[in-house]
């Protein structure tokens, strides 16, 4: 019998990965082929979602899952680990991007199919599912960088100069964050000598604390400014607003979650201590970007930048769940990053029918889509009650946890961070509601008018964009009204994140021996 370091049911962490890039080569060599090229992106897409959910599953039923490549067995192998909060956020991030894909027919055109819309979309799952998947620090860098790359080609895509200058926004504090992140893994590596998560909980009791403190604060600079929290969130408004809206919404569903999620496997997973001695400075960043997104959502004419504010709110809440640091708040907020990632990709979805509706961006110039498109008005309402937090819908339960977790720490600052920023959402999102919607015309005069701008959606939009946002809409409402599995899984993250020794079992199975 020959020695395996993984047994064949183990490999279902790597198949969201592994389908992603053979997707996106697949796509690459069938991008003439527009009329082929959503049937694929789809069906593997799909077969992602299944791996996912596979995985999930198996998580739950038996805890923490690893593989390792090859014979070079940890912690000098490849190795790619799933425990509840990695398999969590990648199936949230698969489900997105498939009802991303469907929604992108009704709105790219053929230039935009021909120069890979669908490949580059594949290769940013790719890279989103093996920065959550990966069990090795230095490959969360190499998926970043996948991203990055995919993430760049779909910001320009179309050629017009308000993308170029939002990719030169976005590419710039990207990449610095990119070069923060590579020297701390380098001086990582250097107190370590070991890049493997695995492997790094174990030894991480032998690092100073003073060279604790500089490793974990340095993490927490380049992932914060990857994630958009306070202070170094100028860019994500800037930037998010300016592609496709498809674009729009795979950024703002799936990206700056990596960025929270990475901070948390890192401060929480790896450095305990570290994210202890800075619980202030991150009970700050919690709060300030909590008050921060709703507020400049409350100021902003344009839709998506309002929305890419939202983004940013809700960036506060997994800040707030780390800052906290007990099973309440690391559960609440894996929670929140599922909703988050399906509602705000919902949102932008959305947003982008209004758009091409009214045939504007201005919340100002909108008004009476109400009586025009009484189903969209109705998904685009209850996608504001979601991300507001309101009961019984999804953003509530999250946020519920994380209020509890708040109050059995006694940390009444974070608590009233996530009070606040529930209440400010409401009024900003509210506000778009009753603008773009409820009021008959643009803004002045003309008011209270019937908006004679308004165009019905063709036929791509109603049979492509519409269902899309609906049925997405419909999957929000069924998680909010039975959230019972998400408790249980959002709960068993929490346990692993806080005591990692079922991790650490799975990535250092016994090897059967020949």
């Amino acid at each position: 019998m020959i020695a395996t370091a993984t047994a064949i049911d183990d490999w279902v962490v790597v198949w969201p990965v592994a389908l992603s890039l053979l997707g996106a080569g697949l796509l690459v060599m069938l991008r003439r082929h527009r009329d082929m090229q959503l049937a694929f992106a789809v069906a593997i897409i799909l077969a992602i979602v299944v791996s996912n959910v596979t995985l999930v599953l198996r998580v739950l039923e038996t805890g923490p899952v690893a593989m390792t490549m090859g014979k070079w067995l940890p912690p000098f192998g490849i190795t790619f680990g799933a425990d509840m909060t990695s398999a969590l956020f990648s199936l949230a991030a698969s489900a997105a991007a498939l009802f991303v894909a469907f929604y992108a027919q009704g709105e790219i055109d053929a230039r935009e199919h021909r120069f890979g819309f669908y490949p580059m979309l594949l290769l940013l799952l790719c890279g989103v599912c093996g920065s959550f998947l990966t069990g090795d620090i230095f490959n969360l860098y190499v998926w970043f960088e996948v991203m990055l790359i995919s993430s760049f080609g779909l910001l320009i895509l179309g050629g017009r100069k308000v993308q170029l200058d939002g990719a030169v926004k976005y590419g710039f504090l990207n990449l610095l964050a990119t070069a923060f992140f590579l020297a701390t893994v380098a001086y990582l590596y250097g107190v370590t000598g070991t890049l493997n998560f695995a492997d790094l909980v174990a030894k991480a009791d032998t690092i100073p604390l003073g060279i604790m403190l500089t490793l974990a604060a340095l993490f927490l600079f380049a992932f914060g400014v990857k994630a958009a929290a306070f202070p170094a969130n100028a860019w994500l408004p800037a930037s998010y607003h300016t592609p496709a809206v498809s674009v729009s919404a795979v950024f703002g569903g799936l990206l700056t979650k990596v960025g929270a999620y990475a901070i948390i496997r890192v401060l929480m997973f790896v450095l305990p201590e570290g994210r202890a001695a800075l619980e202030p400075v991150i009970a700050v960043i919690a709060v300030a970007t909590l008050l921060l997104g709703p507020i400049g959502a409350l100021a902003q004419t344009n839709i998506r930048r309002a929305i890419g504010f939202l983004v940013i709110g809700g960036i506060g809440a997994l800040f707030a769940g780390l800052s906290l640091g007990s099973m309440h708040g690391i559960g609440g907020a894996v929670f929140y990053g599922v909703h988050s990632i399906l509602t705000i990709t919902a949102l932008y979805l959305a947003a982008g029918l209004v758009e091409k509706m009214s045939g504007t961006t201005e919340i100002r110039l909108m008004g009476g889509i109400y009586a025009a498109n009484s189903l969209l008005s109705a998904v685009f309402i209850f996608l504001v009650f979601t991300i507001s937090g309101l009961p019984p819908f999804l953003g509530f339960w999250p946020k519920l946890l994380l209020v509890e977790g708040g109050v059995r720490a006694g940390d009444w600052f974070i608590v009233s961070g996530l009070l606040l920023n529930s209440f400010i959402t409401l009024i900003a999102t509210s506000r778009i509601w009753l603008h773009v919607f409820w009021r008959n015309g643009p803004e002045g005069e003309r008011s209270e008018q019937r908006n004679t701008m308004l165009r019905a959606l063709s036929g791509a939009e109603n049979r492509f964009g519409l269902p899309s946002v609906v049925v997405l809409a419909g999957l929000i409402a069924a998680l909010g009204l039975f959230p019972d599995w998400l408790f249980n899984a959002s709960g068993m993250a929490g346990f692993d994140m806080l005591d990692p020794s079922r991790y650490i079992a799975a990535v250092f199975v016994e090897v059967a021996q020949p």
